[in-house]
């Protein structure tokens, strides 16, 4: 099919808005001109899409080269997002940065209270006094813990078990230096 030919095409089928009030795209297959219909369908028009969807650039034309000849395919596709999609994807953003910063702030909170007590259960001549800066840490970490599970950043149980195993390991320390003595426990 020769270049004009295909332009008269295009020519035609942009015409076709004006010429009908209400079009819409659906597809067919045609069994009987082609002997492999399924990769070659081609779409036709009716009359169930209104006339706004041609004049908002929302259908997209192609040539498509067949075994005999060339066709036009019409394609209707939308331009952009609808706007309550867009919204969600910028909340879903804000709040990811949001939450990843406040993920950060327990695990680095957490790590330095973890730390400050590992390096009081290695020190030989540990009194019981310096293990108050280190229950100030703890405390800060369950704070940021807590406002994490509040606004719903952790989950409750998630910030419960990182709170225990804070609390845990204080009291470990506290047992190895003799600070703290378990009560025995009492069997009936």
């Amino acid at each position: 099919m020769a270049v004009s030919a295909v332009q008269s095409i295009y020519s035609s089928c942009l015409a076709l808005p004006c010429k009908l009030r209400n079009l819409s795209l659906s597809s067919y297959s045609s069994a009987s001109t082609c002997s492999n219909p399924a990769p070659y369908r081609s779409l036709s028009f009716s009359a169930n899409l209104s006339h706004d969807v041609f004049s908002k650039g929302c259908l997209s034309m192609s040539t498509t080269q067949k075994p005999i000849g060339s066709a036009v395919v019409c394609q209707a596709a939308p331009t952009k997002k609808a706007d309550s999609a867009a919204k969600r994807a910028r909340q879903a953003e804000k709040r990811r940065i949001y939450n990843k910063a406040r993920k950060s702030e327990i695990r680095t909170r957490m790590k330095k209270a973890l730390e400050a007590l590992d390096v009081l259960k290695k020190k030989p001549d540990a009194q019981a006094e310096e293990v108050l800066p280190i229950e100030k840490l703890i405390g800060e970490a369950y704070s940021v813990i807590d406002k994490a599970i509040k606004v719903g950043t952790l989950h409750r149980n998630t910030g419960a078990r990182r709170k225990s195993r804070l609390a845990r390991r204080k009291k470990a320390v506290e047992i190895h230096h003799g600070w703290y003595t378990p009560a025995p426990t009492v069997n009936a």
